[in-house]
C-alpha cells in the first residue's frame, strides 16, 4: 500500500535530501489558485458568495451564518456527560501548558535613568477556525481558544462549515465545547471563504475584521492563510496532516502501523511517512498495514492517503540518515521509535513525541501541547500554535534628560552618518543654547 524510497548506498546532500521527501505538490499548487479565488469573493461580495460557497461545498442553502446563542446552549445541554469530561481535561492541560508560554515582562537597565521595557501585548481581537468536512474537531476548539484566552485576547470569533446532516448548524459538539469555553460569536462557515470573511470581515453579518487569523483545516484552508498573509496576521500553514516515524529494528511495526493509519484517516491528502534503517521492519510495516487498514471505519479514506504520492517508507543506511531526512522534511508531526531516541538532534518539527508511549493521538487531544501545527516542510521556520501567536513583542523606551544627554553626541554622529541631520537636530533641540 505505501510505496518505498530506497535511499541507502550513498551519502546525500541536503538539497538531495528535499527533492527526494514525498510531497503533494500538485494539490497544494491547484489549492494556493482555489483559495485565491473563494478569499476574493468573500473580499468582493460578502454575505452572499459565503452562501454561494455553503451551497456549492456543504450542501447547505439559507441557514444562519451567525450562530444564535439558543444553538449554542442547546448544543451544551445535549452534550454527552462522557465527552464534557474528556473536554473538560482537555481544556485544563492545554491551559497548564500554554500559561508557560507567556512571558513575563522585563525591564533593562541600560543606565541611569535610561530603561527600555519589554512587554507582550496580546492582539486586539482574533479569528479562530475550527475545520468540519470529514470529521469533527471539537478538540481544535480548544486548542484555538485555550491560547487566545491564556494570551489575553479580548474579542474571539470562531467559525466551522455548516452541516447539511445538522439543518445546516455547526457540529453540535462544536457548538457545545465552544459554550463551554463561553465563546459566544460564532460563525457556520467554512474552508478558504472563512478565513476571506474574517480578515476582510462581513458588515451583514456583524462580523468586523480580526487581526489575527488560526486554525487548522485541508490544504485549501491552508492556502487561504497565505492569501490573507499582510492584511491579518495568520498562524503556519496548518493544512493536510502529517506524520514522520523514524524508527530502528527494535520498534513495534504494530504500533508504527497503528499510528501511520491514525493519520491517514484524517484525509485522503494525509501524509504517513515511515524512515528505517531497517528493511525487515520496513516489511513488518506493510504487513501490518495491510492487515489493519482495511478494518478501520474510513478504510477507503486511509487507503487513499496512503497510496498517494505523500505517503512513502523511507529505507535509509543508519539513525544519522533517518535524522538528516527528518529535518529536511521538517513533518508536522515526528514520532521517535529508537533505541536511544535523541530528540535534541530532530530540530525540524512541530511537535516530536518519544517512544512507543507517546503517539499523536496523545498530542491531537490530551498531552496538554497543541495540534495545531505547521505541514508542508514549513516547521523549518515556523511554530506552532501557542499563546506567543497572539501575543505581539513592544518595547516602550523611558529616558530621562541626563540619561539622554549621555547618549546625544552618539546620537548626533550616527544621524549625520547617514546623512539624516533632522534626527540629531530633534535630539539638539532638547538642550537649547
Amino acid at each position: 500500500m505505501l510505496r518505498t524510497i530506497d535511499l541507502r548506498g550513498r551519502a546525500h546532500s541536503p538539497a538531495e535530501l528535499l527533492a527526494a521527501v514525498p510531497r503533494a505538490v500538485a494539490a497544494r499548487d491547484e489549492a494556493v489558485a482555489v483559495a485565491s479565488r473563494l478569499v476574493a469573493d468573500v473580499a468582493a461580495d460578502g454575505e452572499a458568495a459565503l452562501r454561494d460557497q455553503a451551497r456549492r461545498f456543504d450542501g447547505v442553502d439559507d441557514h444562519a451564518i451567525r450562530v444564535p446563542d439558543s444553538h449554542l446552549d442547546e448544543a451544551l445541554d445535549g452534550l454527552e456527560p462522557s465527552v464534557r469530561r474528556a473536554l473538560d481535561e482537555a481544556i485544563a492541560r492545554v491551559r497548564a501548558a500554554s500559561a508557560a508560554q507567556v512571558p513575563s515582562p522585563v525591564v533593562t537597565e541600560l543606565a541611569p535613568g535610561a530603561r527600555v521595557l519589554q512587554r507582550w501585548q496580546p492582539v486586539r481581537r482574533v479569528g479562530l477556525y475550527v475545520p468540519g468536512g470529514k470529521a469533527v474537531y471539537p478538540s481544535s476548539v480548544v486548542m484555538n481558544v485555550v491560547p487566545a484566552q491564556v494570551a489575553g485576547v479580548e474579542r474571539i470569533a470562531l467559525a466551522s462549515p455548516p452541516q447539511r446532516d445538522h439543518d445546516g448548524r455547526v457540529h453540535p459538539v462544536i457548538l457545545a465545547a465552544a459554550r463551554l469555553l463561553q465563546v459566544d460569536e460564532v460563525y457556520a462557515m467554512g474552508g478558504a471563504g472563512a478565513i476571506g470573511a474574517f480578515a476582510w470581515g462581513v458588515a451583514s453579518l456583524g462580523l468586523e475584521p480580526v487581526d489575527v487569523v488560526t486554525g487548522p483545516g485541508n490544504n485549501f484552508v491552508a492556502a487561504a492563510k497565505r492569501a490573507v498573509a499582510g492584511r491579518v496576521g495568520t498562524d503556519s500553514e496548518a493544512g493536510a496532516t502529517e506524520i514522520l516515524i523514524v524508527a530502528d529494528a527494535a520498534a513495534d511495526p504494530g504500533l508504527i502501523a497503528a499510528d501511520l493509519i491514525s493519520q491517514a484517516e484524517h484525509d485522503e491528502q494525509a501524509s504517513a511517512v515511515l524512515v528505517t534503517d531497517s528493511a525487515p521492519l520496513a516489511a513488518a510495516v506493510a504487513d501490518e498495514i495491510a492487515r489493519r487498514a482495511p478494518l478501520t471505519r474510513h478504510a477507503v479514506r486511509v487507503e487513499t492517503a496512503l497510496r498517494g504520492t505523500q505517503s512513502a517508507i523511507v529505507l535509509v543506511d543508519d539513525v544519522e540518515a533517518a535524522t538528516a531526512f527528518s529535518n529536511a522534511y521538517a513533518p508536522e508531526h515526528l514520532e521517535l521509535h529508537l533505541a536511544d531516541p535523541r530528540p535534541e538532534r530532530f530540530v525540524h518539527a512541530g511537535a516530536v513525541f518519544v517512544g512507543p508511549d507517546s503517539p499523536v493521538s496523545l498530542g491531537d487531544y490530551l498531552a496538554g501541547s497543541n495540534h495545531v501545527l505547521p505541514t508542508g516542510g514549513q516547521a523549518r521556520y515556523a511554530a506552532g500554535l501557542s499563546a506567543a501567536t497572539f501575543l505581539r513583542p513592544q518595547q516602550v523606551i523611558h529616558y530621562d534628560r541626563a540619561a539622554l544627554a549621555e547618549v546625544r553626541e552618539a546620537i548626533v554622529t550616527l544621524a549625520e552618518a547617514e546623512q539624516l541631520p533632522a534626527h540629531g537636530e530633534a535630539v539638539e533641540a532638547r538642550f537649547p543654547g
